[in-house]
């Protein structure tokens, strides 16, 4: 009797004391510290396995002729490194532009089509002194460019620093995606487990990097909180929306965004002044909004001291090429609708 009850209060004891370790246990580390911990590695390790349905397969959009959620993940870092080594080499004796156009949310093609008609724009537009890496999330991409992810984001920045002369050349990084009130960008290809970047996280980003002279764009709602921490001396930040207000042009009945299309397509088209550009197109934007009867979404910008003077350097060696015109990579399902809040 002795024995059956020592071996009860034994199990008992067991019992609570596994409960109490569950309830002790560390948290799991946050998804930034497992992508800073991926990149702290020599080579790439695969991803995790993806979320999938009831029958193993991937989510609904997955492409089911493209590799599979860990082959992308694992290839991600050759495909950075041939997207830099497809860059044309330098120009010396002036200042060079070098664009990466950063399309965030796979889950609508309207951020491809700007991701991708910058890449066009930008060097047909302004000359073999423009250089442009694009990173994009879209189904219809994953083997034609690396991914849009925090990652690549600095591999590629890390990248071009080794290329450019720092102190010379401009970077201008365009950010399309969706915005949250609480001024982060989102970051999505579903199923894959990428990081947001919230404001602070972009502006470490690049003060990490050697970039005397930096053009940032941020076309999301909300994106006028960036401008806060993005600002300062040799710096150009443009943002498609103030910090408590939306932006208009994204979803399935859109080819590109109102501010993609008025700053990219109408206002560099028209000049090589990217503030130019800004103004006009900030005026454009408003007459659109008034017709549609939205909340006016109030761009935004900040001119550092000094890029405005490097900027016009850069301006005094270009012979504009002509108007590129706008042939989305993918047309909208439906069109003629009012825009679409992001």
């Amino acid at each position: 009797m002795r024995t059956a009850l020592t071996a009860l209060l034994a199990f008992a004891a067991g019992v609570l004391l596994m409960v109490g370790l569950s309830h002790h246990a560390p948290p799991a580390p946050a998804a930034g510290a497992l992508e800073q911990a991926a990149q702290s590695t020599t080579a790439p390790a695969p991803a995790s396995t993806a979320e999938t349905d009831d029958d193993n397969s991937p989510s609904d959009n997955w492409p089911q002729q493209a590799p599979s959620p860990e082959q992308v993940m694992y290839a991600q870092r050759n495909m950075v490194h041939k997207a830099l080594a497809e860059l044309g080499p330098r120009t010396p004796g002036r200042p060079n532009l070098y664009v990466v156009a950063f399309g965030g949310d796979g889950g609508e093609d309207v951020f491809r089509n700007e991701a991708e008609y910058a890449a066009k724009m930008f060097p047909e537009r302004f000359g073999h002194d423009t250089h442009v890496v694009v990173l994009e999330n879209n189904p219809g991409s994953l083997e034609r460019h690396p991914l849009a992810s925090w990652s690549n984001l600095e591999e590629t920045l890390d990248g071009i620093a080794s290329l450019m002369k720092p102190d010379e050349d401009i970077l201008l990084l365009y950010l399309t995606t969706h915005g949250g009130e609480d001024h982060t960008l989102l970051v999505d290809m579903d199923p894959l487990p990428l990081d947001q970047i919230g404001t602070d996280d972009l502006s470490g980003i690049l003060s990490k990097r050697p970039f005397k002279w930096k053009v940032v764009v941020v076309n999301a709602c909300y994106s006028g909180g960036f401008v806060p921490s993005l600002q300062g001396p040799g710096t150009l930040v443009i943002t498609a929306a103030r910090a408590d207000r939306s932006s208009f042009g994204c979803g399935s009945d859109s080819d590109i965004t109102y501010f993609g299309h008025a700053w990219l397509v109408d206002g560099l088209n028209h000049t090589t002044d990217f503030m130019e550009a800004y103004r006009q197109a900030s005026s454009e934007i408003a007459k659109w909004e008034t017709k549609d009867k939205l909340t006016p979404s109030e761009p935004q910008m900040s001119v550092g001291t000094g890029i405005a003077e490097q900027l016009a350097l850069w301006r005094k060696h270009i012979t504009p090429g002509p108007v590129v015109a706008f042939k989305p990579a993918v047309p909208a399902t439906i069109l003629g609708r009012p825009g679409e809040a992001r």
